[in-house]
């Protein structure tokens, strides 16, 4: 561990030794109650994240508790369907950061620190490769680890009352919990922004954005609950189908998804690149632009960046690109090795961010090392992924259920809203499903209809692409209209 390492994480340990002692006052009748709750009805299972007091952060006991009992529905016959939920206002916060950096900063307990991890990720592969329909109630927060635990579920429930978060880079960390996978799979470059701004996604927009499934007011989740207990064995598709009869259409007060129309074009055009400094440099000349919606966003994103841990930055960039042609195991296993360079100090900015960001609450830059973009050399982003780093000697990996690795998981983005691709893909003429070479705008709104009967926001979704896109072309004698894909380039 270097010298900046290591007095950061002696500030960190007194600073949690202190808070320790702040808590040891008697415990209240709720912190009595377990903080992971399990609940049968009929065929219906379901966990009940139960920490509220701490927004349902994840901690050992909790993950301990998780993974016998969801191993033990998988296999079971009277199992028919999953439900994850969360009580108060988070379905859950995110990991027990503190705990892992307090164990981290201690020599003799970084193996304690990585297990956690380690733990953590082999509960999100299991969720993500349950054989039963598993659905995510995400009813409040869902930051971090909280996302883990959903991401990879077929059907993920957001409500007026989701935020969506990656916060790792506010903290000197990078996202993971599969965040390599998933973020890099979402439209365009939104996932890219994601990882390395820690910015928030909200209500619909979790939905319209495609990391939710399926838009409900959270009024409803009562009776969604009482309808999926009456279903026995249930298909995905009746699934999917009960919950798209308890959604709503969009209110004329709730506003509009963040990345759409020209600002979303700038989000892609800035985040393309395969380099932070490129990032920083294109965002700088968008705020030169004559469209002030995009130079006040442009210039509200490089604020963002410059918060965030450099270091961070360029490690979240590396692991989103790699992660994107990876698999979800891959993915983890790969994250799992940069959780343990970050555990063994390969850069201070870790116990620097938790100390600044959680504890101090401190809404200042955190003292960065190195602090500037530019001083972060590829050298110390290897550290993170080459196997030859000593940061990496010995790393662990997950350990898995043999049936749950030998097959394949199911397609998070089967029930969420068409993505760019596939809308593209139709466009192009390559869609799977098949199709000519030239469509018009009312066969491509019908395509989708029919290959999303019934789901709400998939026009609107549609229309939002092709204006994107999209330009039309016209046949010689102008009574067609045939819309043409426009492609854009990776850096």
């Amino acid at each position: 561990m270097s010298r900046g390492a290591v007095r950061a994480a002696q500030r960190t340990t007194a600073i949690s030794q202190h808070i320790m002692s702040a808590s040891t006052s008697a415990p209240s009748a709720s912190e009595i109650e377990p903080t992971v709750k399990f609940e049968s009805n009929a065929s219906l299972r379901t966990y009940i994240l139960n920490r509220p007091s701490k927004l349902n952060a994840l901690d050992e006991t909790m993950l301990s508790a998780l993974r016998p009992k969801i191993e033990e529905w998988s296999a079971s016959d009277l199992c028919g369907t999953i439900v994850a939920r969360g009580v108060g206002r988070a379905f859950c916060i995110g990991g027990d950061v503190a705990s892992v950096v307090e164990n981290a900063s201690d020599p003799a307990t970084i193996p304690k620190a990585v297990e956690y991890f380690k733990r953590e990720f082999e509960m999100d592969y299991i969720l993500a490769a349950l054989k039963k329909p598993y659905i995510a109630i995400l009813d409040g927060m869902t930051m971090g680890g909280g996302v883990g635990l959903a991401a990879n579920a077929p059907f993920r429930i957001a409500t007026e009352k989701t935020v969506f978060s990656m916060p790792e880079t506010k903290i000197g960390y990078c996202p993971d919990v599969g965040g390599s996978y998933f973020l890099s799979r979402m439209d365009g470059e939104i996932g890219t922004y994601l990882a390395l701004t820690s910015d928030t996604l909200s209500g619909r927009a979790v939905f319209e954005h495609g990391f939710a499934t399926h838009f409900i007011p959270s009024r409803r989740i009562p009776q969604l609950l009482d309808c999926l207990a009456e279903l026995h064995q249930p298909h995905a598709s009746l699934i999917d189908r009960t919950i798209e009869d308890l959604s709503s259409e969009r209110e004329p007060n709730e506003p509009p998804a963040p990345f759409t129309g020209a600002k979303r074009v700038a989000l892609d055009i800035a985040f393309r690149h395969n380099t932070v400094e490129d990032i920083v440099k294109e965002l700088e000349s968008l705020t030169e632009i004559e469209n002030e919606e995009v130079q006040k966003w442009a210039s509200d994103t490089l604020a963002m960046l410059h918060l965030r841990s450099p270091t961070s930055l360029k490690v979240a960039l590396e692991a989103v690109r790699r992660g994107s042609k990876q698999s979800l195991l891959q993915v983890l296993e790969m994250e799992l090795k940069i959780a343990t360079a970050f555990c063994r100090g390969a850069t201070p900015d870790f116990f620097t961010g938790v100390e600044a960001v959680l504890v101090k609450k401190s809404k200042d830059r955190p003292q960065w090392s190195p602090s500037n973009i530019t001083e972060v050399s590829s050298a110390l982003v290897s550290r993170f992924f080459d196997p030859k780093s000593p940061y990496l000697a010995d790393a662990p990996s997950l350990t898995l259920p043999e049936e749950l690795t030998s097959g394949t998981i199911s397609n998070p983005l089967k029930y969420a809203l068409p993505t760019e691709e596939e809308i593209g893909s139709v466009v192009m003429g390559s869609h799977a499903s098949g199709g000519g070479l030239g469509v018009r705008l009312d066969e491509l709104l019908a395509r989708f209809a029919d290959l999303r009967p019934g789901k709400m926001g998939v026009k609107e979704k549609v229309l939002e692409v092709v204006q994107r896109r999209c330009e039309l072309t016209d046949n010689a004698d102008g009574n067609r209209v045939w819309l043409k894909w426009k492609h854009t380039s990776k850096s």
